[in-house]
């Protein structure tokens, strides 16, 4: 069950670890459609949930979904341990340094990683 919680002002969609597998843009859609219902400016999503496609950079997969939050104007939290992804080569440790600099989709430990990153960007 997806739960929206006010985090530091900012209302962020926290996707259950349990649900339908984010395997491309029709998934993701479903998770920006549910957000938009529910007036959030964040998704939270488990990085368990995303296909194994989501984290091999030569699919497009991962591309392609961001870009659909990018097109929404939602920011997107992949949450949890992705260090097994990472250890395949340094295209993703790239992929998510860079993300993880920007202010619209990051890779984070846990909630609570993602609660100090709102704390900080909030005027």
């Amino acid at each position: 069950m997806n739960t929206l919680q006010t985090i530091h002002d900012v209302p962020v969609l926290i996707c259950a670890a349990e649900g339908e597998t984010i395997r491309g843009e029709r998934e993701a859609l479903d998770c920006i459609g549910d957000a938009g219902y529910q007036g959030a400016q964040w998704v939270a999503l488990p990085a368990g949930r995303f296909d194994e496609a989501f984290f091999q950079l030569r699919t497009r997969v991962a591309g392609d979904i961001i870009q659909k939050f990018v097109t929404y104007r939602l920011g997107l939290a992949v949450l949890g341990d992705i260090s097994s992804h990472m250890a395949e080569g340094s295209a993703l440790q790239d992929f998510v340094r860079e993300c993880n600099r920007g202010r619209q989709t990051w890779f984070l430990a846990d909630l609570e990683e993602l609660r100090e990153r709102l704390k900080g960007d909030t005027p």
